[in-house]
C-alpha cells in the first residue's frame, strides 16, 4: 500500500503546492491516485491554513476528497495540536457528520486511548502513530485497543539522510511482534531512506508534501503526484 500525505500540519508558504481547501485537496487527491496512491492521509484545515476537527470543515474536505477519488479510502489526523485537550478532540470526533475511512492517533500523546475509543466506537478505523524516540510503543503495548487498530503508523523521526535507515530497522524491531499491519515512513531528509527500506521489507509506506518537499535528487516537488510517481518507481524496483 502507498498512502499519500497530502499536506500535514504545514502552512502554504512552504510549498507553493500544498493544498488547503477542499477543492485544492481534491484535486491533489486525484493526481496523486492517478499517481500510483492507494490510500490517502490529509489535514482538514481552517480557512488560516491551520489544522482543524471542526465538522464542518472535515465535512466539506472528506466529500470532496471522495468525489475526486471514488473508492480510495480518506483517513485524517487527530493530533494534539488541532484541539486544546483530549476532550475537545473528542467532542469534535463526535459531532462528526461525515465519517473518514480513518483517522491517525498518536500514542506519544495524552488522551490517545480515549481517542482512539472514540473513533473505534463510530466505526473509524484507528491509524496508530508510533513516533521514534518517544515511549509510544510501550504506551501502544499496553493499550486495550492494540488489537483493534486498522494499522500501525511506524513514524521515524530522525531527519537526517543518514540516520533515518537505521532508527526505523530500530523502530520495527522494537515494534515485534506487531499486533497490525506497519506502514513505516520518515521525514525530511529521511523519508527516502526510510521509504527504500520499506521497500525491501516489503511493507506499506507513503509519501506525500507532508513527509517531504523534495524528490530522491534533491529537487523541490511540483506537487504530491511528482512524489507519488516517485514512490512508485522505487516501490517496483525502478532508481532508488
Amino acid at each position: 500500500m502507498l498512502q499519500v500525505c497530502l499536506n500535514g500540519a504545514r502552512s502554504p508558504r512552504e510549498h507553493f503546492h500544498l493544498p488547503v481547501h477542499p477543492e485544492e485537496l481534491a484535486k491533489a487527491a486525484a493526481d496523486a491516485v492517478a499517481a500510483g496512491a492507494t490510500d490517502i492521509h490529509l489535514h482538514p484545515k481552517a480557512p488560516d491554513g491551520t489544522d482543524s476537527l471542526d465538522p464542518h470543515l472535515v465535512a466539506a474536505t472528506v466529500r470532496a476528497v471522495r468525489a475526486a477519488a471514488p473508492g480510495i479510502p480518506v483517513g485524517v489526523t487527530t493530533g494534539a495540536w488541532t484541539a486544546p485537550d483530549a476532550a475537545a478532540r473528542i467532542r469534535a470526533i463526535r459531532a462528526w457528520t461525515v465519517l473518514p475511512d480513518h483517522a491517525s492517533v498518536n500514542w506519544h500523546e495524552p488522551g490517545a486511548d480515549d481517542v482512539a475509543a472514540t473513533l473505534l466506537e463510530r466505526g473509524i478505523g484507528v491509524e496508530a502513530g508510533i513516533y521514534s524516540g518517544t515511549d509510544a510503543d510501550q504506551q501502544f503495548h499496553r493499550s486495550p485497543h492494540r488489537n483493534r487498530v486498522l494499522r500501525i503508523l511506524a513514524e521515524v523521526t530522525d531527519l537526517t539522510a543518514r540516520g533515518a535507515a537505521t532508527t526505523a530497522e530500530a523502530l520495527l524491531a522494537r515494534l515485534h511482534p506487531a499486533p497490525a499491519p506497519i506502514l513505516l515512513h520518515g521525514e525530511a531528509a529521511g523519508a527516502w531512506p526510510v521509504l527504500a527500506v520499506a521497500a525491501r521489507r516489503g511493507l506499506a509506506t507513503r509519501i506525500g508534501l507532508e513527509d517531504t518537499l523534495v524528490l530522491p535528487d534533491g529537487q523541490i516537488a511540483a506537487d504530491n503526484a511528482e512524489l507519488v510517481t516517485a514512490a512508485t518507481r522505487m516501490l517496483t524496483g525502478g532508481a532508488r
